[in-house]
């Protein structure tokens, strides 16, 4: 793209205003979920919890991931009902169990993926 090229995704485009209106009219609470769902699949893909299982599996970015996904949980609780928070807690909690379980030298208890936040996982 040159200098010459405006941006079809530069704030006042045709493109941007509608992805802006779109978003507008989303709920917090939908974006949050989304998120999460969205790092919790990408952390099953990098602990090998697919059908491509070790073609994919990285576990130092599973690692981030589960990081990410926990931090955001945390900072989002008070925000997010019951409903929505509980089954992403047990989500999280599993992917924290597949990585002690996928890592040749395990986290000592409340060190692994997302401890700093919800305390030591235990099996």
């Amino acid at each position: 793209m040159s200098d010459a090229t405006p941006s079809t995704d530069s704030p006042g485009s045709p493109g941007f205003d509608d992805m802006a209106r779109d978003i507008a009219e989303v709920p917090a609470v939908e974006v949050i979920v989304t998120v999460a769902v969205n790092l919790m699949s990408a952390a099953a893909v990098k602990l090998g919890l697919t059908e491509e299982g070790e073609e994919h599996k990285d576990l130092d970015e599973a690692r981030k991931l589960v990081q990410a996904l926990a931090g955001l949980l945390d900072a989002s609780t008070t925000e997010i009902s019951t409903f929505h928070a509980s089954p992403l807690r047990d989500g999280l909690k599993s992917l924290q169990l597949a990585f002690r379980e996928a890592s040749l030298v395990p986290d000592e208890p409340g060190q692994g993926p997302g401890e700093k936040y919800t305390g030591p996982v235990y099996g």
